[in-house]
This record gives C-alpha cells, structure tokens and sequence, in this order.
C-alpha cells in the first residue's frame, strides 16, 4: 500500500507494510512502476480524476493494469456543504500551482472552490486576494470535509487569521471588492502587460488575435514576443490552447514570463532564441503571428517547414517590412490589410487627431 503519509496515519491500526508517497508527487512514480505485477493500493483524496493523482499515475499504465474507486470530490462536498451550483462555480486545484491562475477569474460576485496545499496556503490565498483588490471576499475554509475531523469556518481575505488549519483543505471564495477585473476580450489594455515599448498595442492586437483565430487546443507560435501580449491573450482565450513564444533579447524574454504568471497563464513557453534557427525541432503550430523580427529568409523557412492548413499573420510597421509582405502576398494571396488609427490629442485649446504608425497586416493559411 503507498499514499501520503496523512492518508495512512488514518489506517495505522490495519496497515502493517505501507511505504509513504514522496513529496513532491512526480518523484513517486519510479518507484510505483518498478511494482509492475503485484497487487498495489495507492490511497488518494476524493475523485482522483478532478484535479487528483488518477490521471497523473494512469498515463503510465496500461488500460488494463488499474481500476479506481473514486469517493467524492472535495469539490462536491464543499458545494454541498455551502448550497453552491458547481456548475456556476470555479474548481481550481492550486496545491502546487501559482495563485495568479484566479487573476482570470476575480470579478465581484464569481464564486470559486479551491484546494491548497496547507493552512499556510490558505494566508497566502488570502493575502492573494487583497493585494489584486479583492480584500473584501468571504472565504470558508473547509478542512477534512466528509471525516470526523471536519470543520467550516468563514472570514474574509482580509481578515482572515486562522493559524491552527487542518488538512486537507479546500477555500470557497465569494468575490468582492473594487479590483481590477481582467476582460474576456481579446485586446485587454495594455496596462495589464508590462513592457518597453515593444508591444503589440490594444487595438491591432484585437485585430490580431481576431486574424489568428484561436480555437481549443490549438498551438500558437509567437515570433519576436516582446512583451508576450499576443501569446498571452491566445493562451486567455480558452483553457487548452498552448503557445511557445520566440525572444531573443533576454530581457524581455523575462518579462514575457513575468506578464504570462502575473495573468494565470504560466504554461507560456519563452525560448530565448532567434528565428528561424530557434524554430527547429519545436512542436509544430496551428497558427503562427511574426511580430518582430520579419525577414524573407523567416518567411521562407516558414512555408517550407510547416504543413498544409497552419495559419500565418504577419504585422509590418516598417517600409522595408511593408514591401515584404507585399511582395508575397503578390505570390501566395491571403488577405493584406492596412490599419490605420488615430487618437484624439491637445492642440493648444482644441483638439486635433494625432496618427500612429500604420500597420499593414499579412494574414494567410499556408
């Protein structure tokens, strides 16, 4: 028998040979499949199979080689503990991941459930919340939920100063407060990404991602990223969608993954790495945006490298970059578009229209 040490100190008097599941979980697994053929129990909370160690242990094992008996989630007893449709809910298990992956997710009156690691997680969720704004949240911390040992108590995120928390432990969370609440749409303000001036600004990212056109599970390459706003709104767009993003400057390759965590989406993958050379050998895209960077020699490589069907937008801001895309578009069509903004600006006591640098944007499928 093997689990977490908390799990077999509850069968203390009936398990004689039980070897305890390492920390952290991954290390675990060596030493599970080196007992391919005997009779093995391994004890997990709840569901293994929502945001449990069931999918992570049976990607290593033959369809054959296992069966589960699931008990309910933490999930389903904190909803029904507190009268919440879980369908209207948000379920994260964040025992090792970042906070930040809620950013998406707070807005006055959402309800979220989430599992954390230890009572010290808890003041750190807590402490979460009031620095994005959201202080004024009711949290019920929910431990040992279905044993002898349970116990709810609320607070809020600002006040919350339990030191004596059980485990395992769940927070509910209702969302209050006056915090800056991240759009669903894509071109979020650029004020949400830090950045050196190299960015894709608000209105032609939306035209951008609009061109790209993210669908779940697709794979985004993100060339010359710069601040990683476009690879970011991608990876926003839904839950599945993936994204590699091409930096050669490693400061801004640093910042792209700072702006990726500060938003939720950590799984942005930053390779400091000059195109085309940086592209061989990556997992192969479904759309591809060239943000910097632009060369014939890049284009080349590009549609001799990637298959049939994968979506390609480009953005020029140079003449140089503009008369490149003009010339293969001539030669593989697609569609060309010229954007052209402006803005409303002081001119003494009256107001005129103050032009940016227009973009003229290659979007085409290969």
């Amino acid at each position: 028998m093997t689990g977490a040490a908390r799990h077999l100190a509850l069968l203390a008097d009936v398990v004689r040979a039980a070897t305890p599941w390492p920390v952290p979980f991954a290390d675990g697994i060596a030493s599970l499949l080196a007992r391919r053929g005997e009779r093995v129990v391994m004890l997990v909370s709840g569901d293994p199979f929502w945001f449990g160690a069931g999918s992570v242990v049976t990607r290593h094992l033959a369809p054959d080689e296992w069966i589960a008996h699931p008990a309910p989630s933490t999930f389903t007893l904190a909803a029904a503990r507190l009268g919440w449709a879980i369908e209207d809910t948000g379920c994260f298990g964040l025992h090792a991941a970042p906070f930040e992956r809620l950013r998406p997710h707070l807005a006055p009156d959402a309800r979220a459930i989430v599992l954390v690691r230890d009572g010290a997680a808890v003041a750190g969720l807590a402490r979460y919340l009031l620095e994005c704004g959201f202080g004024a949240s009711a949290l019920w911390v929910l431990e040992a939920l279905g044993g002898p040992r349970e116990r709810i108590r609320q607070t809020t995120a600002a006040t919350c100063d339990f030191a004596d928390i059980l485990h395992p432990v769940a927070v509910a969370v209702a969302v209050a407060g006056g915090g800056d609440v991240l759009s669903r749409a894509s071109g979020r303000s650029d004020d949400w990404f830090a950045h050196d001036g190299q960015i894709t600004k608000r209105p032609v990212r939306a035209l951008t991602l609009s061109a790209l056109a993210p669908k779940p599970g697709e794979m985004l390459w993100d060339i010359g990223a710069g601040s990683g706003s476009v690879g970011i709104e991608w990876l926003l767009a839904h839950p599945s969608t993936e994204a590699l993003a091409f930096e050669a400057d490693p400061v801004r390759s640093a910042r792209a993954r700072d702006n990726a965590a500060k938003l939720g989406v950590d799984r942005l993958r930053v390779l400091e790495a000059r195109a085309p050379d940086g592209l061989v050998g990556q997992p192969r895209p479904d759309a591809v945006f060239v943000g910097g960077g632009m060369s014939d020699g890049l284009l080349a490589w590009i549609w001799a490298n990637l298959p049939r069907g994968t979506r390609l937008v480009a953005n020029a801001v140079t003449l140089e970059s503009e008369a490149l895309l003009a010339r293969w578009h001539a030669d593989k069509r697609g569609d060309l578009m010229r954007i052209e903004l402006a803005d409303a600006a002081p001119i003494g006591t009256r107001r005129g229209w103050r032009a940016h640098y227009p973009i003229v944007q290659w979007s085409v499928t290969l």
